[in-house]
């Protein structure tokens, strides 16, 4: 009696430490994948030009539109000669139905004219087409940009020019 009460202990433990460790453990597998997109790019499609303007002895303020419109003080835009007038003009390009974020420069910058000491204007309120976020259909978009100038009292006369300042930079959402 002795052994198989001993024999029935020993096959109680084994049984009761085989079910806890069967119990305790499981596993599977998941699948790993990425998808690599398009990089989005910003390329120069056109300059922006406020056209011709006319100094006056107040000077003023002329808003140029992201639909090439001028508005502003009358006797700057007075006569028919108004010259090319356009907003700036971008073409962003990547993956198709994305949507991506629109950064304009803050503040302002001068365009200045070729004078021995150059005068300048100052160029800011910056707006766009589309306004904040781009959706690249069938991957690419016109991006547009307008702005504000403000011509000094008796501004001189010259062509007024900044390569550089108008930085507008785009990424994915």
């Amino acid at each position: 009696m002795k052994k198989f009460t001993f024999f029935a202990a020993i096959a109680m433990i084994a049984f009761t430490t085989t079910n806890s460790f069967a119990q305790s453990t499981a596993s599977t597998t998941a699948a790993s994948s990425a998808t690599v997109i398009k990089p989005i790019t910003i390329t120069k499609a056109g300059d922006m030009n406020f056209g011709n303007l006319v100094a006056t002895a107040a000077g003023g303020a002329i808003v140029l539109s992201t639909a090439n419109a001028r508005s502003g003080d009358a006797a700057i835009l007075l006569g028919t000669q108004n010259g090319t007038v356009t907003a700036a003009s971008f073409t962003v390009t990547g993956e198709t139905a994305f949507t991506y974020a629109i950064t304009l420069p803050t503040g302002t910058f001068n365009v200045s004219n070729s004078d021995p000491t150059p005068a300048t204007m100052a160029v800011g309120s910056f707006v766009s087409s589309p306004n904040a976020t781009g959706t690249l259909t069938a991957g690419t978009e016109t991006l547009k940009v307008g702005a504000t100038i403000t011509l000094l009292a008796n501004q001189a006369s010259g062509v007024y020019t900044n390569t550089a300042d108008l930085a507008v930079t785009v990424y994915y959402n």
